[in-house]
């Protein structure tokens, strides 16, 4: 990995020392490019014919998608973000009275919104999960609550948003098949700087991101639903992208994963999410997993030999998201403060989860998240302005 070429290629690597990648990533320029042509096509032709003049193109962004998690292109959707695209797997799935879900206790809050509404809509039971000793989803304890049979779906995080760890997604996923469970994945921070295989994973279903590890652009996402499910899964709407009206009294729903997009869509950012994952192909995923990894061990070292500041992570395999608080001071304030230093980091509010017991007892924390073109030197910046404050 060229990291010196890799930062030339990324102009927002001279405007800070940027760890909010975590929220967003900073574009390539490349990525960044590829949306303004097609804007500037479609102010010349008009949208309609701008796509068509791209359509091979667009249906590249498929395969490359599929590529990177070891999918066929027919079970990708590509969609406006990783909410709808969680949103259209966990709306599909025919609930009933009595089922069963279960959940991580560090699930994302719009994730636990939609349980709880599924509870109130369909007298579903919602089931957090104990976190084990190190933090993460005790494995023991879903195996137990699985055996109790009658669960419909297992659906947790591949990486939370406030606390570095990593679940263990393939062991979850050995666990579900067992039981015969859907098995929804919510990777919105884990693709893009880790290895997720869906097929080693187990998932039926996975949503994902562009703006954050991807690199990509805001407003752009896609949904992997496993061949083997699709024909389960009841779209929560349908247009004429996702089915086909065939009589006055009848349709047709797609057969494959693209009966979860809408016609109406940002073609300039889908391009821009292709050129994104292309540019994770082409640098390779291990290759930015172990730099991720190395920097953020490094930055999580460093920030514990400053006075006063505590390292907030928790989990057996760690990813590139390290939060930590400094004693005497708000996380906001130091976020504040590092941004006048012109270090880019992010507040993160453990408090939203509210199935975490430790939910009321947890502190705002600061979120440094790091990606394969942060540099040590950014790293002792960041941690020599937060002993300064």
């Amino acid at each position: 990995m060229d990291v010196s070429l890799l930062r030339k290629r990324t102009p927002g690597c001279a405007e800070s020392a940027y760890f909010d990648n975590a929220g967003s990533a900073l574009q390539a320029e490349r990525v960044t490019q590829t949306v303004i042509d097609h804007l500037l096509l479609e102010q010349r032709v008009g949208g309609y014919v701008a796509a068509d003049l791209v359509a091979a193109r667009l249906d590249a962004v498929y395969s490359s998608v599929a590529s990177l998690i070891n999918a066929g292109p027919h079970e990708i959707a590509l969609v406006e973000n990783a909410t709808r695209a969680w949103d259209m797997a966990f709306y599909s799935i025919p609930f009933k009275p009595g089922d069963r879900i279960l959940t991580s206790r560090s699930e994302y809050p719009s994730n636990a919104l939609a349980f709880l509404q599924a509870r109130e809509r369909f007298g579903v039971e919602v089931e957090p999960v104990p976190d084990d000793e190190n933090g993460q989803l005790c494995l023991d304890a879903l195996a137990e609550r699985l055996g109790q049979g009658g669960v419909r779906l297992v659906a947790v995080n591949h990486v939370p948003t406030y606390d570095g760890l990593v679940n263990p997604a393939a062991e979850i996923g050995e666990l579900a098949a067992r039981a015969d469970a859907l098995y929804l994945l919510d990777a919105c921070q884990s693709v893009g700087q880790l290895p997720v295989d869906v097929k080693r994973i187990g998932c039926h279903l996975l949503s994902a991101t562009g703006r954050k590890y991807l690199r990509g652009p805001r407003g752009t996402g896609f949904l992997y639903v496993a061949e083997e499910v699709v024909g389960r899964l009841d779209p929560p709407f349908l247009d004429l992208r996702a089915g086909t009206w065939t009589g006055p009294a009848s349709f047709e729903v797609k057969a494959d994963a693209k009966r979860f997009e809408t016609w109406e869509r940002n073609v300039a950012g889908l391009l821009g999410l292709g050129a994104a994952v292309d540019d994770v192909l082409g640098i390779g995923i291990e290759a930015i997993r172990e730099r991720i990894a190395l920097l953020a061990d490094d930055l999580r070292a460093g920030l514990s030999r400053v006075p006063g500041v505590t390292v907030c992570d928790r989990g057996v395999v760690r990813s590139g998201i390290v939060t930590f608080v400094k004693d005497g001071l708000s996380a906001r304030d130091i976020v504040a403060g590092l941004r006048g230093a012109g270090v880019t980091t992010e507040v993160s509010l453990p408090s939203r989860a509210q199935f975490d017991t430790r939910a009321d007892k947890l502190p705002v924390v600061v979120r440094a998240s790091v990606h394969y073109y942060n540099t040590p030197a950014e790293q002792e910046r960041l941690i020599s302005a937060v002993a300064g404050l």
